[in-house]
């Protein structure tokens, strides 16, 4: 029978193969009965494959090409043919799957005799246009070569069937590889096609099941440059390219410019290009093929298996290996990578198989139904279903391996997974997705390591923390400054009886010593991190941290400040009632309580406040981010530098209610001291050491605000600031305010003394001798006016007696009037001096404190009592 059909065969065909099949069943239909086969396989000149049956008693596989016609064998049978078209791409033709082509030989087999029984498309483009309109005709559809996820759609598609498996088969191999090599982060860049993009939306899905990310997903119709661009511009590392082979040339050639290869990527291709692709010269791209063997090293391919890889005899009676023996003897020598259709040869092999099994198959069930494959029609639906359901229940063993359709009618089929590795591909595992079973042989080689690349950059979370050694030299300070508190308030507490330490106000003296206390144990807090505490615990130290240092702040320069406000408010009024507010001051004692009430207002405030911020904003942990950095071992990994800190939503707002309040505090502070400089007065006696403690405070507190602000973000610089502000100024405090009493107390022994009188107490916080020689000269000329005011007076009233007393008297009488006269100038100036040696004992203790000054004081009262 064959022989008789190599007359119509083109001479320029050069390769014609043909089996003769020896088949190991019977077959019902008597026509299908010693079944003759002869298969003719592609060279690079031809385009279609066209497989005719005529009465079902031949089967031939005839090329086909426009340039000549469709030769029938036997012309007196028209009808009960059946047509398998498939329709493959050759090489440098213009009409490579074209379903316009398609259309039209379509059209012309459907209304030309004979009838038509099945239809075999190759490609995808063709067998979605066939399939659509093929239920029209009530036509089975069967494809070797056609990928497209789309042909799955059975309300599309109805009667569609294929031997060569989805391109979706790939990606369940893909996603085993992925959890294999515990990747989570993957990219893909696609050409826009329908199997492109169909097969993308099924990874997708996948991948999400799977718990694994599409990070970057680009597309492109022609010019792949700026998506891989993109690729590289996002961090792409694991990157599955779905492409023709000429737009994988392009890819490369682009993958190549933007050094997306190497160690640190790799890359998933489709496994049936022709295992030179990257060497062919394409004068579509600029690159050498040095460039692109470079850049496509090491990439991984999934490719369905289309040669069955075990020794198996099915149901042809040959091996796959003894198949493809057979094929490459007669290819005459030629290169099977470059003959179109040489991998899908299995695929068409096991198709036509499928087809003659299928329609042996329906023979019985017709029969029982007193009908025949004979009977087919167009309008025919029952013959139709008994064909779909022949196929759909197909299974066998192929050249290709077991052949089985799944509900969608493609093809289950195993997945051949292949690395590139010093420019040939090497088998390194097998996926069987129907059982889920991967095979590994554990072969894979990666590019300067042993291990595969990461997905990603591997971003390294570091909390920037505290140095240790400098929070450990702080905390010993804060603590010695505890201590020395301690110290201060025990001994203030002590010698509270000591009219010395009682004149200085010391239960104010007290608050001062606590607070400064609470404020060294700020610091602690202030030093605390993630690595002393968990994160669970920490808003609860920032909150603590707020609390402490507020109140302290508050009680610590509170007290300072109401005294400075009270020596201010009672000594520093206009000059004529300066004499009264002295005079006042020598009588009347100044009372605690608006001192303590006082106190207790500013802590009010601060308690207020803090009370609010905690209840509407409270402080919670916010984590900065910086800039990441590339450590210089490793190309896979970045560190990101982060940085917990104490913040809540409105941070700036509350920042700049407090700090304004208390900076106005500080500077009125400031003013009040300045102002109160030369004031003396005996009832706060260390006011003047107050200014100079308040001095130091506001000066480092206005600095250390605003540089903590500004140096937040450098968590040693900052702490070291605001930690040395509040031991500075605590121990300046403590030092200024304690350490003079207990050096007058130990040098003077005046230590539980209560009745001795405190001298000059209003300068023992200043030993300027000018200060106090230009005080002494005052007091005097304040007492040369009180003097000589009495004087006036003395004189007034010695000369109204004397004129009210003119007459004329005895001698006797006349030495009376003068005694008496004389006791009544001396009782004025008695009384004169008891008021000057009152007077002087108030300014001998409270200003003469060298004995220059005390002769001072004598001399005016002497020249007073002569005058």
């Amino acid at each position: 029978g064959c022989r008789r059909l190599h007359p119509y065969i083109p001479v320029r065909i050069q390769a014609v193969i043909r089996f003769t099949i020896p088949f190991p069943f019977p077959f019902q239909h008597p026509d299908l009965a010693g079944l003759f086969l002869s298969l003719r396989l592609l060279g690079l000149k031809c385009v279609c494959w066209v497989l005719m049956v005529f009465c079902l008693s031949t089967l031939l596989l005839l090329p086909f090409h426009p340039s000549f016609p469709i030769h029938t064998l036997n012309p007196s049978h028209s009808h009960n043919a059946l047509l398998l078209l498939p329709i493959k791409a050759g090489v440098g033709l213009s009409f490579q799957c074209d379903p316009g082509e398609a259309t039209k030989l379509l059209y012309d087999l459907l209304y030309t005799e004979p009838i038509k029984i099945v239809l075999m498309p190759g490609c995808s483009s063709v067998s979605t246009l066939v399939a659509e309109a093929a239920r029209m005709w009530n036509l089975i559809v069967l494809s070797y070569g056609s990928s497209s996820p789309a042909l799955s759609n059975r309300q599309r598609f109805p009667t569609f069937f294929r031997t060569h498996p989805s391109a979706t088969l790939h990606n369940p191999t893909r996603v085993q590889l992925f959890k294999k090599w515990k990747w989570t982060r993957i990219a893909t860049i696609q050409q826009t096609t329908e199997v492109f993009t169909s097969t993308l939306d099924d990874l997708e899905q996948r991948v999400k099941e799977a718990g694994i990310e599409i990070s970057v997903r680009q597309s492109f119709l022609t010019d792949p440059a700026v998506a891989v661009k993109n690729l590289k511009r996002q961090d792409a590392r694991i990157i599955v390219g779905l492409f023709y082979e000429t737009e994988a040339r392009k890819v490369f050639c682009e993958v190549f410019k933007e050094k997306l290869y190497g160690k640190k990527y790799v890359w998933f291709l489709i496994g049936w290009y022709a295992d030179n692709w990257f060497k062919i010269k394409d004068p579509a791209i600029n690159c050498t093929v040095e460039n692109m063997t470079e850049a496509v090293e090491g990439h991984v391919t999934t490719e369905i298996v289309m040669l069955n890889p075990e020794t198996v005899r099915g149901v042809s009676n040959m091996t796959s290996q003894e198949f493809l023996g057979s094929l490459m003897s007669r290819l005459g020598g030629k290169n099977p990578e470059e003959t179109g259709g040489f991998q899908e040869a299995p695929l068409a092999y096991d198709a036509v198989w499928a087809l003659a099994l299928a329609l042996n198959k329906t023979v019985a069930p017709l029969k029982a139904r007193g009908r025949r494959l004979e009977d087919f029609n167009y309008n025919n639906h029952d013959i139709t279903a008994e064909i779909y359901r022949a196929l759909n229940t197909s299974s066998f063993e192929g050249v290709s391996g077991q052949v089985v359709f799944d509900a969608q009618g493609s093809r289950m089929a195993m997945t051949l997974i292949e690395q590139l590795q010093g420019g040939s591909y090497k088998k390194i595992g097998y996926y069987d997705s129907s059982q889920k079973n991967l095979s590994w042989f554990g072969n894979d080689v990666w590019i300067g390591k042993s291990l595969p690349p990461a997905d990603r950059t591997v971003v390294i979370e570091e909390y920037r923390l505290l140095s240790q050694k400098l929070f450990a030299a702080v905390s010993v300070f804060a603590g010695l400054g505890i201590l020395l508190g301690i110290v201060c308030l025990t001994f203030n507490i002590y010698n509270g009886n000591v009219r010395y330490i009682q004149n200085s106000q010391p239960y104010l003296n007290n608050m001062t010593a606590v607070g400064c206390m609470m404020a060294l144990a700020a610091v602690f807090p202030l030093g605390i991190d993630r690595h002393h505490v968990d994160r669970p615990q920490f808003p609860v130290v920032c909150q603590f941290r707020l609390w402490l240092l507020g109140l302290g702040f508050s009680v610590a320069y509170g007290s300072m400040f109401t005294k400075i406000w009270w020596v201010h408010t009672l000594f520093t009024k206009k000059d004529e009632k300066k004499e009264r507010k002295k005079v006042e001051d020598i009588i009347q004692p100044l009372e605690p309580w608006k001192l303590y009430a006082t106190v207790g207002v500013l802590l009010a405030i601060d308690f207020l406040s803090l009370m609010i911020w905690q209840i509407v904003d409270p402080l919670h942990i916010t984590v900065e981010k910086f800039t990441k950095e590339a450590p210089k071992e490793d190309l896979d990994v970045l560190i990101q530098p982060l940085l917990e800190h104490c913040s809540s939503e409105k941070m700036n707002t509350w920042l700049g209610v407090v700090y304004g309040y208390k900076g106005l505090l500080l500077l009125l502070g400031i003013f009040l001291a300045y102002e109160t400089k030369s004031v003396s007065t005996e009832k706060i006696n260390d006011h003047r050491a107050v200014g100079m403690a308040i001095y130091n405070v506001a000066v480092l507190c206005l600095i250390t605000a605003p540089v903590t602000m500004i140096l937040s973000s450098q968590q040693d610089a900052s702490f070291a600031f605001a930690s040395l502000a509040i031991v500075f100024s605590a121990y300046i405090t403590l030092v200024v305010l304690f350490v003079p009493k207990m050096r007058r107390l130990i040098t003077r022994g005046e230590w539980q003394s209560e009745q001795q009188d405190t001298l000059k107490t209003g300068s023992s916080t200043n030993n300027n001798d000018e200060e106090k020689s230009r005080q002494l000269e005052r007091e005097n000329r304040e007492l040369q006016k009180i003097i000589q005011e009495v004087k006036q007076q003395q004189q007034t009233s010695l000369r109204l007696p004397h004129n009210r007393r003119r007459r004329v008297t005895t001698p006797a009488q006349d030495l009376h009037i003068q005694q008496v006269h004389l006791q009544d100038r001396l009782r004025p100036a008695t009384q004169l001096l008891k008021q000057l040696v009152c007077i002087t004992k108030q300014f001998l203790n409270k200003r003469s404190e060298t004995v220059s000054g005390k002769l001072n004081c004598m001399l005016v009262v002497l020249i007073g009592v002569l005058t």
